[in-house]
């Protein structure tokens, strides 16, 4: 595994909504994507630069975005 968090490891998600953050676990990554489920079930593949290893690194990058 070449990419930065571990299969079973807690991630937050950011998304297209500023103030959207999605609480996930990694299941795998493959070419460049990683695939997350959500606690709901639901699951979706993502790149590395949309996730986080804790909330208030998420929390810290949308609030750069919005100024």
């Amino acid at each position: 595994m070449n990419g930065k968090y571990q299969p079973g490891q807690k991630v937050f998600l950011t998304g297209g909504n500023k103030n959207l953050i999605k609480e996930a676990t990694v299941l795998k990554y493959t070419g460049g994507f990683y695939t997350i489920r959500f606690n709901n079930g639901g699951g979706i593949k993502v790149r590395e630069s949309r996730i986080y290893p804790s909330r208030e690194e998420a929390e810290a990058t949308i609030l750069n975005r919005a100024r």
